[in-house]
């Protein structure tokens, strides 16, 4: 009989066990207190051991943009952040990260309007969510013939979105350079190629030419329907 003095009670699930790592959920029994280098750790491990989780879905996003959204949906899901909270982390990333880069502008540079800071902090994950239903709508209209249902066609939106998030965010920077930048000049060339590709990769089965004619004009559409409603948000709060 096992000694009850080697029997462990797992901090995250209360399952008790003898060994190192709890049988139920995976956790060791014993945990040391966080640290500075403990910290520090786990930032060096997060960007070297890209091998899960959110990393490793960016990382898939950015080398194999509609591979990585076909072979989820085919079943490859174990190693991917799930489709919505990788939406949601881009989008609250961008949402706070363009929000102080329009408020260091009004500050060091006296450009931009105090409004569309506002509106990338308080609204605008509110509104991409609104939207996001609206995006797949549009998407599953255009290619309704491909083997692909609504939820799955979601599932490719919500990953390609993130991206755009991303990128949009980086582009805003040069703002820093050029205060009174239209951003959007840079931003839809640069989500229109990034769509293209996605979308060739992911709907493979399809003739290439229809699939870069789609893409394009979906995502003109979309472009342009989040300008308008963001405008209209920042219309009505300012």
């Amino acid at each position: 009989m096992t000694d009850s003095n080697h029997i462990h009670v797992c901090k995250s699930c209360g399952f008790s066990g003898v060994e190192n790592y709890c049988n139920r959920c995976g956790q060791p029994f014993k945990t040391k207190r966080i640290s500075l280098p403990g910290l520090l750790n786990d930032v060096f491990h997060f960007f070297t051991h890209l091998d899960r989780g959110f990393g490793y879905t960016l990382k898939k996003l950015i080398i194999a943009p509609g591979y990585m959204q076909r072979a989820y949906i085919e079943g490859e899901r174990g190693k991917h952040q799930k489709p919505f909270s990788m939406f949601f982390i881009c989008a609250t990333v961008a949402a706070l990260s363009r929000y102080w880069i329009f408020r260091a502008l009004l500050k060091y540079y006296h450009a931009g309007d105090i409004s569309e800071a506002n509106f990338f902090h308080e609204y605008m994950v509110i509104l991409q969510i609104a939207m996001m239903p609206l995006y797949a709508l549009i998407t599953y209209l255009f290619f309704y013939k491909s083997r692909y249902n609504y939820a799955e066609i979601a599932v490719l939106i919500l990953y390609t979105t993130s991206i755009f998030f991303l990128a949009a965010t980086i582009i805003a920077l040069f703002k820093f350079l050029w205060p009174r930048l239209d951003t959007a000049y840079i931003e839809l060339p640069i989500l229109i190629l990034y769509n293209v590709i996605t979308f060739i990769n992911f709907f493979d089965k399809l003739p290439r030419w229809s699939v870069v004619l789609r893409s394009i004009i979906i995502i003109i559409i979309l472009f342009f329907l989040i300008q308008i409603a963001e405008d209209l948000t920042i219309q009505i709060i300012s």
